[in-house]
């Protein structure tokens, strides 16, 4: 091995030593080891607080995956985004403005599921009258009902026919990776199912415009220059945002 990559292995290591040390003090301190194992009363098992804290942090480092994947705001940014092709603003809106959109949006579709997931896992478990598995599972049982509810019939038989899972009797036999991968495929074409609808209007004035100016002569004129003003002008005369928004809020079974 280089000795800069001696250096580099020396450095991490001394790193995690010292982020370490604190929790080996604190569980010194307290008479526990730093990483430990026990079973409780209930049967299950306790991990001492390093162990939580880490898989604490591997779960953060998934939540941007879990936002994208297992929520509502695959479906909402697709549709923005094809609004914003659809009008031909270019950038604009921004895409920092189509994000927070999307979440605010998400969030608010969501905000059910996300307060059964607090009210029966959360609570119990910060009040000590639940323990981390029983919790983790409370959490995800509305978080699989919402995404079954969005998920086609179709999309499951296609990802469980490729893992070879069978069929299955009830929703909660779907192993989770087939109903994650459903789910996905289901969004994405709602969202593309929702996109071509609301080309169709902006597809005709361009059509409209361009045939015009073709019997005028004006061929050197770009026909989008012309359109992006009176789509611009349909948009905001029905009130578009709120009617988009509106609409992509009900479209999620919840």
């Amino acid at each position: 091995m280089s000795a800069p990559a001696m250096k580099r292995w020396s450095l991490l290591a001394g790193l995690a030593m010292l982020l370490l040390t604190p929790a080996a003090a604190w569980a010194e301190s307290k008479g526990m080891p730093l990483v430990s194992v026990s079973r409780n009363a209930a049967g299950g098992q306790d991990y001492s607080v390093p162990i939580q804290i880490l898989g604490i942090m591997t779960i953060m480092t998934l939540l941007p995956a879990m936002l994208l994947g297992m929520t509502a705001f695959t479906r909402i940014i697709i549709v923005l985004a094809l609004l914003r092709q659809a009008l031909g603003t270019g950038q604009t809106p921004s895409n920092q403005v189509l994000l927070s959109a999307s979440l605010f949006l998400t969030l608010f579709v969501m905000s059910p599921v996300l307060q059964q997931v607090h009210q029966d896992a959360i609570v119990p478990y910060m009040n000590d009258t639940l323990a981390f598995e029983p919790a983790l599972q409370k959490a995800a049982t509305p978080l699989r009902k919402f995404m079954m509810a969005q998920t086609r019939e179709d999309d499951i038989a296609l990802f469980a026919g490729i893992a070879k899972a069978g069929s299955f009797e009830t929703p909660d036999d779907v192993p989770f990776p087939v109903l994650a991968a459903s789910f996905l495929t289901s969004e994405l074409k709602t969202a593309f199912q929702i996109g071509f609808l609301l080309f169709i209007p902006f597809i005709v004035i361009d059509l409209v415009v361009a045939s015009v100016l073709m019997a005028m002569g004006m061929m050197m004129l770009s026909p989008m220059m012309v359109s992006l003003p009176f789509k611009i002008m349909l948009f905001v005369l029905i009130d578009g945002w709120a009617l988009l928004m509106g609409s992509l809020a009900g479209s999620f079974q919840t």
